[in-house]
């Protein structure tokens, strides 16, 4: 009688503890597809369009020769142009690839989308002067049109503009650092482990 019930008793602590081990084993599981799950969120939640705006102004002016009879005569044009525009530059993260490994709790990012830079400058003519044999065509408008982008993006890669659009970036991509570091994952960009926003801004900036 006594042998029986001590049998019925391991039973029931074996049972007992196969239930806490089923259990422990869940709890163990919901934490990897928690945790993968919160990533995927955060990296929804910086997939947006970081944008930042200046404004450019500059005074040009153009000038254009027609010559005719070997060089003999001339016929001149020339404009002042007053150039307002405003500029924009935006990293676009919804295009951001990466990949997750939930086995080895590690985040690559594989690529951060290139700035996109957008010009729209707002051009005005003063003091034209031109002649029937040398008028302002549509062609000068559009060389003028070329120019100031090009002026305007040279500018735009001297100036702290770019610098603080690459801020906001690195702000943006150091949520995804937080997420991964609480969770104890590891994050990783160009090869590099990133344990910090100034390793970020080292990679992106390089």
């Amino acid at each position: 009688m006594l042998k029986r019930l001590l049998v019925f008793i391991g039973l029931i602590v074996t049972v007992v503890l196969l239930f806490k081990f089923c259990e422990f084993k869940k709890a163990d599981d919901a934490t990897v597809i928690d945790g993968a799950g919160l990533i995927q969120q955060q990296i929804l939640n910086v997939g947006k369009l970081v944008v930042t705006e200046g404004h450019y102004s500059e005074v040009i002016t153009y000038k254009n020769q027609e010559k005719y009879l070997l060089g003999i005569v001339s016929f001149d044009k020339k404009a002042l142009i007053v150039v307002n525009a405003d500029v924009t530059v935006a990293y676009d993260l919804h295009k951001m690839k990466y990949d997750i490994d939930e086995k080895n709790k590690t985040i690559t990012i594989v690529n951060i989308p290139k700035e996109e830079i957008k010009i729209s400058p707002d051009i005005k003519f003063y003091d034209v002067e031109q002649s029937k044999l040398n008028p302002f065509t549509g062609d000068d408008y559009n060389k003028i049109n070329k120019s100031v982008k090009a002026n305007l993006s040279k500018k735009i890669q001297k100036s702290t503009l770019k610098t603080n659009a690459q801020n906001r970036l690195i702000s943006e991509l150091s949520k995804l650092l937080i997420t991964t570091s609480t969770l104890g994952w590891t994050l990783k960009y160009e090869g590099k482990v990133i344990e910090s926003e100034k390793d970020f801004d080292q990679q992106i900036k390089l």
